[in-house]
């Protein structure tokens, strides 16, 4: 199971050309004895980061808890010096794999992964076919808050899920599940399979409300494969889908295939409507990892392209199987596209927008020898990230951070302080430019500056996360200490909390007060400021 789990997602390679090196501020490694799969990671509003994936240690390392099961969800929610504010593991018997994470405007996560692990230990529900997908909502201090199992008879795999406009979550994912066997009878299933499966894998969307609820879901597919990578939401409301497809014309699918497998592409109404549709592709292997919708309401699409100038494909590869990058505008047309080439096989993993328009590719490069009897060259196997100008992917700048292991890049993502954090997961000892390890495989996560970039001056020195706030909010404190005290105070300046703190992300709990303003104070040996916090309808 496991082997098949790591295969099937534990693929991803990088990108080409001049090597511009931006400053590496620090580096740290998460895990213990075992190993440790890193799959997502994203920014937190304290300037700190929250990292996803699972774990097969027992508490060691720096783990410091022991696993359930077999493969389990791990979450590590580090500082901005990627020191540990606090780390969660959570699992069932079986295998449960943790692919997404987002922060909610309430301040909590939302984590949503993969299980074929029964009722018992931290799992409310059995796993309803082969694997599930298994959606954890967490407060702000890292609580359980509640749980969804959802899937049919097959196998169901989670990619990722995006908090929505409206308070609720948007789920995308892979399916292989027929009917429910309810729905079929007739019967209400709110966290079964709604329709039946079109070919031996489909596209998967389900629309969460705020509360886990499903409240419609949408599988599209072809006759053959679809895998989906990517999903967002757009300005519209609606949702933009991408994956991979080796169907031909039929069922859901409306243009015929150009190769072994293409980039496909599905626009989404908010209510899971189809609006457009597009594939692109040439005559080889194309599979898409990412996308996202542009400032100007386009879209940029990047996978890795196996294939040579044919279909759709008008840049060709430089060495095997390259970067991908497609522009379209907001009706899915090509604006531009470029590929960028590293080693024989390069995957990208992650795309991001900067302010200016600028985007960032990520990934890594796979090396032609693997092994203990080679060591790998600078570029073949490590974190790569490259810079491309918006206008037409022309490159800016590539960095390349790795030890002579294999450094698997997962997630790239941009930090308030005007640099990058590149996350992974490290299969390398010690070496070049990687100082820690703990286990096999850990978390490896480093932080990048960007020299084209101006850091984000701190306007305050203590902010409240979010803004009004509906149960927690998440005080931040903008400067070092070693001890203090923070205090809430009505208006009437009746004291309603005191506590001691010690970090500088502090999440404070205000459910059981009314609507209104109150006060929070923050008492330090290095200094005190204060905040108002608006408390909002629950």
């Amino acid at each position: 199971m496991i082997k098949k789990l790591l295969l099937l997602w534990i693929m991803v390679s990088i990108i080409p050309a001049r090597l511009c090196a931006q400053d590496i501020l620090w580096e740290k490694s998460y895990g213990g004895k075992h190993a440790e799969y890193l799959l997502d990671a994203q920014p937190t509003a304290d300037y700190g980061f929250i990292l996803a994936g699972s774990s097969l240690s027992k508490k060691s390392g720096n783990k410091t808890e022991d696993n359930n099961g077999d493969l389990d969800y791990w979450v590590w929610k580090m500082n901005e010096a990627g020191d540990e504010d606090w780390q969660k593991t959570i699992g069932g018997s079986g295998s449960d794999l943790l692919y997404s994470i987002r922060n909610t405007p309430d301040g909590g996560f939302i984590l949503a992964g993969s299980s074929d692990s029964q009722a018992g230990v931290q799992k409310k529900d059995s796993c309803r076919g082969k694997e599930d997908f298994w959606i954890i909502k967490l407060n702000a201090k890292g609580g359980n808050e509640w749980e969804r199992t959802i899937g049919g008879p097959g196998q169901d795999i989670v990619k990722s899920i995006i908090p929505t406009t409206d308070g609720g979550y948007i789920i995308g994912g892979s399916s292989s599940s027929d009917i429910s066997e309810k729905v079929l009878k007739g019967l209400p299933d709110p966290y079964g399979k709604w329709e039946e499966c079109r070919g031996n894998l489909d596209y998967w969307v389900i629309k969460l409300d705020s509360k886990g609820v499903v409240t419609w879901q949408r599988t599209l597919g072809g006759r053959y494969a679809d895998v989906l990578e990517s999903i967002e939401q757009t300005k519209d409301g609606g949702y933009i889908v991408g994956g991979h497809s080796n169907s031909p014309s039929s069922t859901d699918k409306s243009q015929e295939s150009y190769g072994e497998g293409d980039y496909w592409i599905v626009k989404l109404d908010k209510e899971g409507a189809t609006e457009w549709q597009k594939t692109f592709g040439g005559d080889e292997d194309d599979h898409l990892s990412s996308i996202l919708q542009t400032k100007d309401g386009g879209y940029v699409i990047g996978g890795n392209s196996a294939s040579a100038t044919s279909g759709n494909k008008s840049r060709s590869n430089k060495k095997g199987t390259d970067f991908w990058i497609i522009k379209l505008d907001e009706t899915g047309e090509i604006n531009w596209q470029e590929t960028y080439n590293t080693g024989k096989v390069d995957i990208l993993t992650s795309l991001l927008e900067n302010a200016d328009g600028t985007l960032l590719l990520g990934g890594y490069a796979q090396s032609e020898v693997i092994g203990t009897t080679k060591s790998d060259k600078k570029e073949i196997n490590d974190y790569i990230a490259i810079k491309i100008s918006p206008e037409d992917g022309e490159e800016l700048w590539k960095t390349a951070v790795g030890s002579k292991g294999e450094d698997i890049l997962r997630k790239l993502i941009e930090t308030r302080d005007g640099g990058y954090l590149l996350a992974g997961t490290s299969k390398g000892e010690v070496s070049r430019d990687k100082n820690t390890g703990k286990g096999s495989n850990d978390f490896w996560v480093v932080k990048l500056k960007d020299k084209d970039k101006k850091k984000e001056k701190r306007e305050t020195l203590l902010e409240a996360i979010p803004n009004p706030a509906m149960q927690f909010t998440n005080i931040i404190v903008g400067f070092e200490f070693n001890s203090g005290t923070l205090s809430l105070f009505d208006l009437s300046g009746r004291q309603l909390q005191s506590f001691p703190v010690s970090q500088r992300t502090i999440p404070l709990d205000m459910a059981s007060y009314p609507e209104g303003i109150y006060l929070v104070e923050v008492k330090t040996d290095k200094g005190t400021d204060s905040v108002k916090v608006i408390k909002s309808k629950n």
